[in-house]
């Protein structure tokens, strides 16, 4: 999916968060959004998700204007969202969790669950082998039956990106999804997130570990003070001044120390001025 954002500004307060933002994301790349904290990026986010409007801009997906539609018509369109706080529903298995996010891709209607009729108990299976495949993908196959609040912090992340996988998305927005996992936890997720890209899943990434940015994207834009300060690959982002001065700061490693200078040698004993 073509992700294409035109001229799109949000402001609060007469304070603007987001202004006059374009950039467009081809269908299969994974594109970084980085920038210093206040920058604009989560208000980014949540434009292009539906959970905030734009004051005027538009936001299209495969070239359809979408700008005008709430957060849940846009997941019909094939936007799946992974948010930066971790969000479950208490009282839902972990599975029970996953299985809501294929609201968006069911066809029985109210009357056909209601009524309990066949077709609403195929669909309703079907959507439960795929939320058990998006758990074992996520590496939470063992939780499926526990309580979804019962989850460590790193294992309700995972949650939240199977239940957007289990939409079926072409579209992925991950919302610092890196932030509070341990090591091993970022590794198995930077493996995950480049299978689908590998997939040909578009994704979307707001995230503050550079390191991790640089080594998953394709391309990068560069927000501050809600404007785009550069674009490109990560090593031009890298390399790029503005971005230096606004966000990555100069090199952390330590000057080369200067040679000392040469002493003079010391007078022969008793030689006169």
């Amino acid at each position: 999916m073509k992700l294409t954002v035109d001229n799109v500004s949000r402001a609060f307060g007469g304070v603007y968060a987001v202004r006059d933002v374009s950039l467009t994301v081809p269908s299969g790349e994974l594109r970084a959004i980085i920038g210093p904290n206040g920058a604009g990026k989560s208000t980014l986010f949540a434009l292009i998700g539906g959970q905030l409007a734009a004051d005027h801009g538009t936001v299209a997906l495969d070239g359809q204007p979408v700008e005008r539609l709430p957060a849940h018509r846009r997941a019909r369109h094939g936007i799946g969202v992974v948010f930066q706080a971790a969000r479950t529903f208490p009282g839902l298995t972990a599975l029970e969790n996953v299985m809501v996010g294929a609201h968006a891709t069911t066809r029985a209607g109210f009357l056909t669950a209601a009524l309990r009729l066949p077709r609403h108990h195929r669909e309703e299976r079907l959507i439960r082998e795929r939320a058990l495949t998006c758990l074992d993908r996520t590496g939470l196959a063992d939780w499926a039956h526990r309580p979804a609040e019962e989850l460590p912090l790193g294992q309700q992340r995972a949650l939240q990106l199977a239940r957007a996988l289990c939409g079926r998305p072409r579209l992925l927005l991950l919302d610092e999804p890196a932030s509070g996992l341990r090591a091993a936890e970022r590794e198995h997720l930077a493996t995950l997130i480049t299978g689908l890209r590998a997939e040909g899943l578009t994704i979307l990434l707001v995230e503050h570990d550079v390191a991790f940015v640089m080594r998953l994207a394709d391309r990068v834009t560069v927000l501050d003070l809600g404007r785009v300060i550069a674009e490109g690959t990560p090593a031009e982002v890298r390399a790029d001044p503005r971005v230096i001065a606004a966000y990555l700061g100069p090199s952390t490693e330590p000057p080369t120390p200067a040679p000392a200078p040469a002493s003079a040698p010391a007078p022969a004993e008793g030689a006169g001025p």
